[in-house]
């Protein structure tokens, strides 16, 4: 089916009230009441009826995660091209598969995604794709929240910017229908892919409507000596000359820069997300987090794809980011456990402007409860990081986003159906089906 045949309708957003009860919060036992989407009040013996009571011996609450940058559909290609470098992976791979998906496709592919992200406690993920309204259909039907843009690439070719740009603005209209647990971001890919033209009119359009800019810049050596043989200066030092550099700009990867790199980013507020696993694995370099935060440049943590990670746990990227920093800078103090677990929750939450990240009253009621029990998080001398150091998707026993409860010990509802869907998603993509296996849609 086309993808011009679908509407984009929000999912029912229902009122409920939840008591957690008996939760460890940073060492002490309370009572955590929800109502609608908000943390209601905090405190021990909370006396309020609720809709849902969830006892919460043996369980800590934490904030959700934060996936500040990913490719959700992807998951359609967990494990199709591995231990290759970033460009070949990309031209000769990675786009020639893509080009094969369709609207069907990638909702499905979203799905096992937003259900990989409940299933490891994450409730909002920034997305940089092809068929945004596949994308969009799926976080609505699934309870997330998310930042979705449409892969912008143009080639330095007029007409495919030309049908870019509509691109764009047909999806900022459409995305006004979707609830608001759905932003709409503008996602020029990089800087060798979107023509100067066209980078100069996304800024002024994202001017001109107050959205932000998700690009990938410097993620490899090569990108950043083509630019400077193309255009004379570094990849910041470009976008600086453009006018983009603003704190509406989220960088992805930024990992070849120089001091006065992050010193350009730093004063126009540029923020950055860091995507350790993928940088190691694809051989893109070491970030370095040190100058970051020396130099006051705000950084949040993204898994980016599967295909390059190869999975969206938050969980799994926060210690690597901290033993990455360390490790770099040969300095076993930097990024701490309450560091690092920031930069995966409240970090992402400010980043893409949302009241969350916390567990506090009047804030986003998007939370986690952790098995203390679990045998990661066994002894309990300090959570965070039990939870940063040695615990895993598993230890996640409940997911609420929204003040809606979409896991709770550990079972998704609908979760052997979306698995059933991809799989035959998959072998028709790669032809090893035949022509009556049951569809994606």
């Amino acid at each position: 089916m086309p993808e011009s045949s679908y509407l984009i309708l929000p999912a029912l957003e229902v009122a409920v009230s939840i008591l957690i009860k008996k939760v460890r919060l940073k060492g002490d036992m309370v009572d955590v009441l929800i109502k609608g989407n908000r943390f209601d009040s905090i405190g021990t013996d909370i006396d309020a009826a609720a809709e849902t009571v969830i006892d919460g011996t043996g369980k800590a609450i934490l904030p959700s995660f934060h996936n500040a940058h990913t490719h959700a559909a992807m998951t359609l290609m967990r494990g199709y091209a591995d231990d290759m470098e970033l460009h070949t992976w990309l031209s000769e791979h990675i786009w020639p598969f893509e080009a094969r998906l369709t609207e069907d496709d990638v909702y499905c592919g979203a799905k096992l995604a937003c259900l990989e992200m409940i299933k490891s406690g994450t409730t909002f993920f920034a997305d940089m794709y092809w068929h945004w309204k596949g994308t969009a259909r799926a976080v609505e039907e699934m309870g997330l929240r998310a930042a979705l843009s449409a892969a912008f690439f143009d080639f330095d070719d007029p007409a495919r910017a030309r049908a870019m740009k509509q691109q764009v603005m047909d999806l900022h209209a459409l995305s006004a229908s979707s609830s608001d647990r759905i932003q709409f971001i503008l996602g020029p890919h990089a800087i060798y892919t979107v023509s100067e033209d066209s980078l100069r009119w996304l800024r002024e359009y994202a001017h001109r409507h107050g959205l932000l800019v998700h690009l990938h810049l410097s993620e490899t050596k090569k990108e950043v000596d083509d630019c400077i043989a193309r255009h004379g200066r570094r990849p910041v030092e470009y976008l600086n000359d453009l006018g983009l550099l603003a704190p509406n700009l989220i960088l992805v990867h930024a990992v070849w820069m120089t001091g006065g790199d992050v010193a350009l980013l730093a004063r126009h507020g540029v923020q950055v997300v860091h995507c350790p696993v993928s940088n190691m694995k694809l051989c893109s370099g070491q970030f370095e987090y040190g100058a970051m935060r020396r130099q006051g440049v705000a950084v949040a943590l993204g898994t980016d794809g599967c295909s390059s990670n190869n999975n969206l746990d938050m969980i799994e990227e926060m210690k690597i980011a901290s033993l990455l920093a360390k490790v770099t800078a040969m300095d076993p103090t930097l990024c701490p456990a309450e560091e690092s677990l920031d930069l995966a929750s409240v970090n992402g939450a400010r980043m893409y402007g949302l009241e969350g990240g916390r567990i506090a009253s009047g804030l986003l009621a998007d939370c986690i409860l952790v098995d203390l029990d679990h045998v990661r998080m066994v002894p309990g001398h300090n959570v965070v990081s039990n939870m940063v150091y040695s615990a895993n998707s598993s230890c996640v026993d409940t997911t609420i986003c929204n003040g809606r409860v979409l896991m709770r010990g550990r079972k998704v509802e609908g979760e052997e159906e979306i698995l059933e869907q991809v799989r035959a998603c998959v072998a028709r993509l790669t032809g090893a089906t035949s022509r009556g296996d049951k569809a994606c849609s």
